[in-house]
């Protein structure tokens, strides 16, 4: 038993958006929320940090911006300044502000789909025209779109909104992949909106490439957003950043605020400034029992469940499967109803969901264990 991650912690009274959603019998495995404890030097470190009893307004000092930059280094090879660093309370704000600061009307903006809601939903609220690109399952287990397709839509567009790795499929963009899109967002003069909040959540040996390290025309036009968020399961203090190397760029998404961010959780910077200094061995073993879970969940259902399909997630906690051959008209209602354990909603993904559910592994193995038990009772 790992002590970390077997461990089942009781969440129904801890205000969790996950486990208050559903009455108490629902077995929630929906939003992008792990049911593990947050890495101990994390815990530590904001226990030290609450010994000083003033809690006001915060800033990122010289040396999170260190932390930050030294970890960017480490973990992807890239090298930025400090001063390319934006803090932000959260990888949607900074989404929503580069749109509002940066992206003109009458200008569309391409997304790639089935997407997470609030990146697919962002252009919206701006009032800008949005075009999509699909991502089709393909024989070799990848996930890919037709690259004329994509191609065209990027044409006269001026933002490209990004998700690396991708949510919900978990699909882990190669360095080449990323290079040729980012080369033909150059040719197009598009602007890259990069979400890489699932950045150090990857399988098998695979290695996070930040678009924007490939190349300085590249980095140029892209903001990129990452967070600590996800990975040391710390989303909960609303902490994110951007980096964006060019000044005239960054000035102009800094304009952005107006009125829409604020400063960020005081909590929130020194449990990310821990996080990236300190917790990597917390997260090598997170890595390990995802990656467990992940491949024990495949074979269940492949053995109890053949009627679901699921492409192996190369990144992220999140499995995406494939319901249409059940013949459900809606599976995440079915699941709910007959087996008492929620899902995300493919259809919140996009039409391209349609057919789907998103599961979340990030959890001990006896509640993937039990979800999974839970499925087939529904099926039954």
């Amino acid at each position: 038993m790992h002590p970390l991650f077997d461990t089942v912690l009781p969440r129904h009274a801890t205000d969790s958006t996950k486990w208050s959603a559903y009455p108490a019998d629902v077995l929630p495995m929906w939003i992008a929320d792990m049911d593990f404890g947050a890495a101990p030097v994390i815990l530590d470190g904001i226990r030290e940090r609450l010994a000083h009893p003033a809690l006001g307004y915060a800033v990122a000092t010289q040396a999170w911006r260190a932390e930050v930059v030294a970890y960017l280094q480490r973990q992807y090879g890239w090298a930025v300044d400090e001063a390319a660093l934006v803090p932000l309370p959260g990888v949607v704000p900074g989404c929503n502000m580069a749109l509002a600061a940066l992206a003109p009307p009458g200008k569309p903006v391409v997304v790639k789909v089935p997407n997470y809601p609030p990146l697919r939903l962002a252009a919206a609220h701006w009032g800008l025209e949005q075009r999509e690109v699909l991502l089709r399952p393909q024989a070799d287990g990848q996930w890919q779109c037709d690259p004329a397709q994509l191609a065209s839509a990027l044409r006269g567009a001026s933002t490209l909104l990004l998700s690396n790795p991708h949510n919900p499929v978990g699909k882990a963009y190669s360095r080449e992949a990323l290079l040729e899109l980012g080369q033909l967002c150059e040719q197009e003069n598009v602007m890259i909106v990069s979400d890489e909040i699932h950045a150090d959540l990857l399988f098998d040996g695979r290695r996070h490439v930040p678009i924007a390290s490939l190349d300085p025309a590249i980095s140029a036009r892209t903001i990129t957003l990452m967070a600590a968020s996800k990975a040391y399961n710390i989303a909960g203090l609303k902490t994110a950043f951007a980096v964006i190397t060019d000044p005239a760029l960054r000035k102009r998404f800094q304009q952005g605020h107006k009125g829409l961010v604020d400063s960020v959780n005081v909590l929130g910077l020194e449990a990310t400034r821990i996080a990236l200094g300190q917790a990597q061995p917390w997260l090598a073993e997170l890595l390990a029992y995802l990656q467990g879970n992940r491949d024990w969940l495949l074979a269940a259902l492949t053995e109890r469940l053949p009627g679901i399909r699921m492409l192996s997630p190369e990144a992220t906690y999140l499995a995406w499967l494939d319901c249409r051959a059940l013949g459900l008209e809606n599976p995440q209602k079915h699941f709910v109803q007959h087996g008492r354990v929620a899902f995300s909603a493919g259809t919140d993904f996009g039409e391209a969901g349609q057919g789907f559910v998103r599961l979340n592994f990030g959890c001990p193995r006896a509640l993937l264990e039990e979800g999974v038990a839970r499925m087939a009772r529904a099926l039954e």
